[in-house]
């Protein structure tokens, strides 16, 4: 006896709605995004923009005030030492004589001469005392040998010649005086003279190479008046570069001299091998991009031997500086965005059978990737990236990518 299909199917639909509520309303693991704890290389950097700058730079200034002469030369140039020349100038012409100066210069070359008269008279005479100074001393002292006048009035003598011979030594020296006054004058006024005319291209002065390089910079090129001391062009060597990066003083004191250093982004492939020369011992205060005032110090770096990438690379060139302060091979390792605070201590969402469970971890060297892991996780352990509030102990977890 066949059942009417409407008693078989009424069931049949209650179940089936049932199954599927069940399914529908069943609690789902929570999907989240897996790391694993692995072993591998672990590299601790301290990343600062940094600049590469000649190392032995040269300026070259005018030595006196003059006209420069043009400057043929060109940035790249090559210069040899004490052969290629970096510049030609006039010194600068003294100041033009009018009337009024000649006549003053004029009389003050006259004024020496008539002093330089006088003090050869002065001489003469002081000459003509100490002639007659001599002889009453000499008649004195026969006197006296034959005792025909007193030791006293000999002592008298002998007193006026040494006054007489001092005397004449002082006029000596005066005559001296003069005459370089009379030699002083007369150049003054010859110099102003000369000025009439000027000077030309004869009496230029030519600076040669301090050493082997090529030019850096070109400070002046025109020709034009220049003042002694003002920089005319900056000369180096090209390949002989170093790197210079600021860093915060409190992340400097972390670096020490020797340290590797990589270079990276600097234009090529690959990255180029360094070390830290030296740290400069004095900091300087810097405006950073958000207006705050720090504290930097300049790291010098040294570029690697036989790095011939580095040849392409020129003075001012800006690069990236990681210099490494902690490294090693084979290091347990955990991703860093797995961490979480639990109290004082870091802590873990190990993932075990789907389910996430809480688990503090003590950790060591730290790089924005991947953290050292010292205590409390295995190679090959799950660990839950970047939890949010969903995730808590016991939850039932899956990976989103599954």
């Amino acid at each position: 006896m066949k059942l009417p299909f409407r008693v078989i199917s009424w069931p049949l639909v209650g179940g089936l709605i049932l199954a599927f509520a069940a399914w529908a309303f069943w609690p789902r693991p929570l999907a989240v995004d897996l790391g694993t704890v692995s072993r591998g290389p672990l590299v601790v950097t301290l990343d600062e923009e940094g600049e590469t700058r000649v190392r032995e730079r040269y300026v070259v200034s005018a030595p006196v005030a003059g006209k420069a002469l043009r400057i043929d030369l060109e940035p790249g140039d090559p210069v040899h030492e004490g052969t290629t020349v970096l510049a030609t100038f006039v010194p600068r012409q003294p100041a033009l004589l009018d009337d009024r100066d000649r006549s003053v210069a004029q009389a003050a070359v006259d004024e020496e001469e008539a002093a330089l008269e006088a003090a050869r008279h002065e001489r003469e005479r002081a000459h003509a005392e100490r002639a007659f100074a001599h002889r009453t001393c000499e008649r004195y002292r026969r006197l006296a040998a034959e005792e025909v006048v007193a030791a006293d009035r000999l002592d008298t003598a002998e007193l006026a010649e040494r006054r007489a011979i001092e005397a004449l030594a002082v006029a000596e020296r005066g005559v001296e005086r003069a005459s370089h006054r009379v030699v002083r004058a007369r150049a003054h006024l010859q110099t102003l003279g000369e000025a009439v005319g000027g000077l030309s291209e004869r009496d230029s002065i030519r600076l040669y190479a301090p050493t082997d390089g090529a030019v850096l910079r070109l400070l002046r090129e025109s020709a034009g008046v220049v003042q002694a001391g003002e920089a005319l062009l900056e000369i180096g060597d090209p390949g002989d570069l170093e790197v210079v990066a600021d860093f915060l003083s409190h992340d400097a004191v972390r670096i020490t001299p020797g340290a590797r250093v990589m270079i990276e982004r600097w234009g090529g492939d690959g990255v180029l091998a360094g070390r830290v020369e030296r740290i400069e011992p004095a900091g300087f205060t810097k405006i950073s991009a958000l207006g705050v005032e720090e504290q930097r110090v300049n790291v010098i770096v040294a570029l690697g031997d036989g790095a011939a990438a580095h040849r392409r690379l020129g003075d001012g060139y800006r690069v990236e500086v990681r210099v490494v302060l902690w490294e090693a091979e084979h290091v347990l390792r955990l991703p860093a965005g797995s961490l979480v605070r639990q109290g004082d201590r870091w802590a873990v969402f190990r993932v075990d059978h789907g389910r996430a469970h809480l688990h503090e971890v003590d950790v060591g060297a730290r790089t924005p990737a991947w953290v050292e892991v010292r205590e409390g996780l295995s190679e090959g352990d799950r660990v839950v990236l970047y939890p949010g509030d969903a995730v808590a102990e016991n939850v039932r977890v899956a990976s989103r990518d599954s």
